[in-house]
C-alpha cells in the first residue's frame, strides 16, 4: 500500500493543478500579429531527442508537445493527454507497472494528418534504440515496453513497479514526434535527418517557417493547433545569439524584442536595464544550479581520434578523489554568488537542490579553505618538485583545461577560480565557447559540451518537474556520451559507480516519499562530497524578462520556459 499511497499523494498535490488561463484570448487565432522571442543561446537544432541543450529543448517546444506538462508550481497538467493517469482514474496500474495514457480526441498535426498512439508508440522507440544517441534517455528509465491500446490510447509497461511513472512523455524534454516524418531516421541514421531535426512537423501552438541554426528561426500560428483563437500571434520571430546584455536591453531598453531568457548578469546590470521602462525582469527558483563537471576519463589531444575522453582511458589526476576535493575547498561559493546573481542566487553544495523532500544537507562546501586544500594535495603526493609553481606526481602536472560558454558572470567565475586554483599549485588555461555551439547536439563538433574535450567545464541545467528520478538516472555508467552514440548521453562527466547504479535502481522501485527522499539524497550526495565528481556551485533563480506590453507571461522553472505561450498576448493600449 505503500507504494499506492506515494502516487495518491504526489498526484493529489500535483495533477489536477488547472491550466493557467490568461485574460484576453477573445478573438480570432493570430489577431495579435508578431511576436519576438531573445534567447542569446542560439538554438541548433529542434530536436531535443538529439540535444539536452535547454536553448534547443525550450525552441522545440513551441513546436513538439508531450502529452502532458509541468505547470508553474510544478503540478502536473495535460495537454495532448485527455488528463494525467492516476490510481484514482485507473490510468496506473494497481502494481505500479503500467501508466496508460489517453489522446485527446480529434488532434492533429500541423500538416493535418491524425495524431495516433502509433506516434506515441514511435517517439520511445525511437529514442530507446541501442544504435542511436538519445539526448533524453533517462526519461525511459526502466520500460520494457510501449504498446498501442487503440488509435488513442497507448500503455507503457515498466520492468518493476514505478512508483513516479511520469518520465516518458511528460515534460518539454520528452515530447511527441510524428512517425511518419522520422520513419527513416531512427537509429545511427537520428543526426542526418537535416530535414526533420530542423522543422519537425508538431502539434504546438507554431510551425517553423524558416530556421537558420545558431542565427534565427521564424514560425506561423498552426493553423490546426487545437484550441480555437490560440495563439494570439501570427508570427514568431526566435532570434538566438549574441549575450545577455544585448538580449535584456532588448526587451527592457530598446523595447526591440518581447521575451528574453536567462538574464545571466550582475543583479546592478538587470536593475539597470529596468529602468529603461520598456519591459519588466521576472524571476523564480527551482532546480537550476552552476556546478562544475570534472572529466573523469582523459581528454588528451595525444590520444587517437575516437578515444579521447572515453572510458578507455582514465583522467590521469582527477582520478584522485583528493585532487578533486582540494579543488573544491579552494572555492569561495559565496563570493561567486555575490558577483554574479545577488539575490537571485544561493551558494550550494548539491546537484539536486529542491524540492525540500529531495534536497541534503551538504554544506561541506560553503567555506573556503585554502591551507586545507594544500594540505589535501600534499598529503596525497602532489608537490611542486620543480619550483615551476605547478604540483606534479610521477612525471603528471595538475595542469587543466576548463571551458564554459561564453557569458561575462561565467567568465567572472573562470577568472577567480584560476586564481583560486593557483593559490593551491594548480595551472588552469580558461576557454569560453559560443553558447549556440557549446550546447548544440553537432555530432561532428569538439566544442559540445557532451564532448567534453577539455578537463573541467562549467554549465547549468535542471530537470523537468518536482521529482529528480530521471535527473538523477543520467548519472549512471551506461550514459557516457561517446563516438557509438553519436555523443549524445547525459553522463556529461563520465562518472561511473555501480553502487550509484544499483540505489537509482532502487530509487525507481521506492514508493514510500520518505525512503525516496533519503534515496535522492544519498545519490546526490555520491556525485557531491562523497566523490566530489560533480563541483556545484550556485543554486540560481532563473531570471528573464518580458515586454509590458506582453500578457499571459507566467515563469516556469519546473518545464519549458515557454510551455504556455499559447496562451501569450498583446496587451490593449490603456
Amino acid at each position: 500500500m505503500k507504494l499506492k499511497t506515494l502516487l495518491m499523494g504526489a498526484v493529489a498535490s500535483a495533477a489536477f493543478a488547472p491550466m493557467a488561463l490568461a485574460e484576453g484570448h477573445e478573438g480570432e487565432r493570430g489577431r495579435d500579429g508578431e511576436v519576438k522571442i531573445i534567447y542569446w543561446q542560439a538554438p541548433s537544432i529542434l530536436n531535443p531527442y538529439l540535444s539536452s541543450g535547454t536553448k534547443d529543448v525550450e525552441s522545440a517546444s513551441l513546436v513538439l508537445e508531450p502529452l502532458g506538462r509541468y505547470d508553474e508550481n510544478g503540478g502536473l497538467v495535460p495537454y495532448l493527454a485527455e488528463e494525467i493517469p492516476t490510481l484514482e482514474n485507473g490510468g496506473v496500474s494497481e502494481d505500479l507497472k503500467t501508466i496508460t495514457w489517453k489522446l485527446k480526441e480529434g488532434l492533429l498535426w500541423s500538416d493535418g494528418t491524425p495524431v495516433t498512439s502509433e506516434d506515441v508508440k514511435f517517439t520511445a522507440d525511437y529514442c530507446m534504440n541501442p544504435e542511436g544517441g538519445c539526448a533524453q534517455l533517462a526519461k525511459f528509465e526502466g520500460v520494457s515496453s510501449v504498446d498501442v491500446v487503440d488509435d488513442r490510447t497507448v500503455t507503457v509497461t515498466f520492468n518493476e513497479p514505478m512508483p513516479n511513472p511520469y518520465g516518458p512523455f511528460m515534460g518539454g524534454q520528452s515530447p511527441i514526434i510524428q512517425a511518419a516524418q522520422f520513419a527513416d531516421c531512427t537509429g545511427a541514421k537520428a543526426p542526418e535527418c537535416t530535414e526533420a531535426n530542423f522543422n519537425p512537423i508538431g502539434t504546438g501552438p507554431f510551425t517553423v517557417t524558416e530556421f537558420r541554426p545558431n542565427d534565427v528561426i521564424t514560425m506561423a500560428a498552426n493553423e490546426n493547433f487545437r484550441e480555437e483563437g490560440k495563439p494570439a500571434f501570427s508570427k514568431l520571430t526566435f532570434k538566438g545569439g549574441g549575450d545577455a546584455t544585448a538580449a535584456g536591453r532588448a526587451v527592457m531598453e530598446t523595447g526591440e524584442f518581447d521575451y528574453a531568457w536567462n538574464l545571466q548578469l550582475a543583479p546592478d546590470v538587470i536593475s539597470k536595464m529596468a529602468e529603461g521602462g520598456k519591459g519588466t525582469p521576472i524571476s523564480a527558483f527551482g532546480t537550476l544550479v552552476e556546478r562544475l563537471e570534472l572529466n573523469m576519463t582523459d581528454p588528451s589531444p595525444d590520444l587517437p581520434e575516437g578515444e579521447r575522453a572515453t572510458a578507455k582511458h582514465p583522467h590521469p589526476f582527477l582520478t584522485d578523489e583528493k585532487v578533486r576535493r582540494a579543488l573544491s575547498m579552494a572555492i569561495d561559493r559565496e563570493l561567486l554568488v555575490e558577483v554574479g546573481y545577488g539575490q537571485a542566487g544561493r551558494a550550494t553544495c548539491n546537484m539536486v537542490p529542491a524540492p525540500e523532500l529531495y534536497a541534503s544537507d551538504n554544506t561541506d562546501c560553503l567555506t573556503q579553505d585554502i591551507e586545507g586544500a594544500k594540505a589535501l594535495l600534499d598529503e596525497a603526493g602532489w608537490v611542486d618538485s620543480d619550483g615551476d609553481g605547478i604540483r606534479d606526481k610521477d612525471g603528471v602536472k595538475l595542469e587543466i583545461l576548463y571551458q564554459t560558454s561564453t557569458n561575462a558572470v561565467r567568465q567572472d567565475f573562470q577568472a577567480l577560480i584560476k586564481d583560486w586554483w593557483s593559490q593551491i599549485g594548480v595551472e588552469t588555461e580558461l576557454r569560453n565557447i559560443d553558447a549556440s555551439v557549446f550546447f548544440g547536439g553537432d555530432p561532428g563538433s569538439t566544442d559540445t559540451f557532451q564532448r567534453f574535450y577539455a578537463d573541467v567545464e562549467m554549465y547549468a541545467n535542471n530537470f523537468d518537474g518536482t521529482d529528480p528520478q530521471s535527473y538523477l538516472a543520467q548519472r549512471t555508467c551506461a550514459k557516457f556520451p561517446s563516438p557509438e552514440t553519436q555523443w549524445q548521453g547525459e553522463n556529461i562527466n563520465r562518472f561511473c559507480n555501480e553502487e550509484y547504479d544499483a540505489l537509482v535502481a532502487e530509487l525507481g522501485r521506492t514508493g514510500e516519499m520518505e525512503k525516496r527522499g533519503e534515496i535522492a539524497k544519498k545519490l546526490n550526495d555520491m556525485l557531491t562530497k562523497d566523490s566530489y565528481s560533480i563541483l556545484p556551485l550556485v543554486d540560481r533563480g532563473r531570471v528573464s524578462a518580458a515586454s509590458n506590453t506582453l500578457g499571459g507571461v507566467i515563469l516556469n522553472t519546473w518545464d519549458s520556459e515557454l510551455w504556455n505561450v499559447a496562451d501569450w498576448y498583446r496587451k490593449k493600449a490603456e
